[in-house]
Parts: C-alpha cells; structure tokens; sequence
C-alpha cells in the first residue's frame, strides 16, 4: 500500500547538520530537536499544489497550506486555498478552508501523523448557498473517513540512524511558539 505524504518534516529536522538536543532557552520548552515555522513552510511548500479528486463528482486542487501554530493547543493549523472543478459544478469555484491537527510518531512503521483532525467550514463565496451547505454537511465525515492518521512522512532507516546509535527514537511532538519540539525517547528493548 502506497501511502500520500503532506510534507517532510523530520528529514529537515534529524537529517540536518549535528543533532541539537538543548531546548530553547525558556525552562518551560521541552528538550528535543527544534523544528522551526519556516523549516515547515518551507517543507510543505515542496508538496504542493495537489489535486484530490473525488469520486468522479469533483476535483479539488489545493494551494500550499499556510500554517499557524496553536501552541495552546499543541496543534497546527493549515489554511488552504482550494478550486472545484469537476462535472457537478458549472465553472470553476475558488474557496478555502482551514484544517487543524496534533501530530504524532508511529514507531512501528517509521511515521510522522496528523491525527485528531478538525476541520473547519469550507467557504465558497461563488456557490449556491445551498450547495455550499450540503458541502459543509459532509466535509466533516468525507475528511474524517479520509484524511484521518494521515502519514506526513515516513522515515528511511538512515533518517534515524544517528538516533539508532543512540538507543533514542522521536517520542513526543510538541507546538511551541517558534515552532516544534520533536522530543527523544529511549527505544524500547
């Protein structure tokens, strides 16, 4: 099974020159390897545009995230620009959404995920209010069915390499004001 990935965030964060342990300098911020905002803007602009087609009634082309960090909430959010184009509508409708997620490492398979997804309204300000309902009535289920665990990235054994070494994994992921943490955590046994 062939997995999508959102963008590459650990390979700019353990891949890049010596492995920074310390913390920033506030007490209260994790140690961990820091991933700053532009690190990430810079890493998702490498994937996109994208276009996501769905079930032959519309395509939905998106424009590079823009993401915020909602460290209140260890979350990110991306707002996106998106254009329908497809046989159920009758022109071309730019509109925008904003989504927001936490993010976890799965060990087992060497992957960083969005989970715990929110989505937020859609917005088309070109369509039939009606059917920009009806789009709204389903986005949270379609995007729940779709998009939910979504592998960011999955890492190659010699992105961990360093870490192996070390008898250390990425642990714990959190949203600061500058950017990510990606805490370390003993490999188990």
């Amino acid at each position: 099974m062939r997995r999508r990935t959102f963008f590459g965030i650990l390979p700019l964060a353990l891949g890049g020159p010596g492995l920074a342990l310390a913390a920033e300098d506030r007490p209260s911020t994790p140690a961990g390897y820091p991933v700053s905002l532009e690190q990430l803007q810079e890493a998702v602009g490498k994937r996109f545009p994208r276009r996501y087609p769905v079930q032959g009634i519309l395509d939905l082309d998106l424009q590079t995230p823009r993401l915020q960090l909602l460290p209140e909430e260890n979350r990110l959010r991306a707002a996106m620009d998106v254009q329908a184009t497809g046989p159920a509508l009758n022109r071309t409708h730019q509109g925008s959404f904003d989504v927001d997620f936490g993010l976890r490492y799965e060990a087992s398979d060497r992957t960083l995920r969005a989970h715990q997804l929110r989505l937020a309204r859609l917005k088309f300000p070109t369509l039939q209010p009606r059917v920009e309902e009806m789009l709204n009535l389903y986005a949270p289920r379609l995007a729940d069915q779709s998009l939910q665990e979504v592998v960011l990235h999955e890492l190659e054994p010699k992105d961990l390499a360093m870490l192996d070494r070390m008898g250390m994994q990425p642990g714990d992921i959190t949203v600061t004001r500058k950017g990510l943490v990606i805490g370390l955590v003993p490999k188990p046994l």
